[in-house]
């Protein structure tokens, strides 16, 4: 399953049709975007990121895929760690428990409200605003540094691949044109004959 997704985002990536630089360039700023914590916002914050930076828009959103399931409790541990440093309240050891709680609690403070507008039961927002807090601050504030890091590696990183894809599959495509070049003179010398 995932081998597939690999090579299917490798293989669309490297036949994305513009220069390297901006192909890696949008690809970082997905890889950037996946250290947010707006969650299920990544593909928009993605995007808006490569038009600002005037990245390839497709290949930023290609580039969320470094958040997926196996990455995202490294990256929100590392995120909410390095927030909660930068804010002064130093590590907490229970990082990954209080991040996964703090986003149950919100979700479940967004269904009350959405209950609430249909009728059943009160809205209670202490959830969410814990979470705000508690969690979405410092990890948002932490997760800039290493999302920027990590978007500086991948950016140089990817670059020449797309680049020595793109130069070999170009070289491909001109030894095709000239085979098929070379066939229809050999077929149009024959009917001279």
């Amino acid at each position: 399953g995932w081998r597939r997704v690999i090579n299917y985002t490798s293989y669309r990536l490297k036949r994305l049709p513009d220069t390297p630089h901006r192909i890696a360039l949008g690809f970082a700023c997905g890889a950037f975007a996946s250290f947010s914590p707006l969650f299920g916002l990544h593909f928009f914050l993605a995007a808006f990121l490569a038009i600002i930076f005037r990245g390839n828009v497709l290949s930023s959103l290609m580039g969320t895929f470094f958040g997926n399931p196996v990455t995202f409790p490294i990256i929100g541990v590392v995120s909410y760690q390095t927030g909660l440093f930068i804010m002064g309240m130093g590590p907490e050891e229970t990082a990954w428990q209080t991040i996964r709680f703090g986003i149950s609690e919100a979700f479940s403070s967004i269904w009350s409200g959405i209950k609430f507008l249909f009728g059943y039961g009160p809205t209670e927002w202490d959830g969410f605003v814990d979470f705000f807090h508690i969690v979405f601050i410092p990890y948002f504030f932490g997760g800039l540094l290493p999302g920027f890091i990590t978007a500086i590696v991948i950016y140089f990183v990817s670059k020449p691949l797309v680049n020595a894809y793109q130069h070999r599959r170009r070289g491909r495509l001109i030894e095709k044109i000239k085979e098929i070049r070379e066939k229809r003179e050999a077929e149009n010398s024959k009917k001279d004959i």
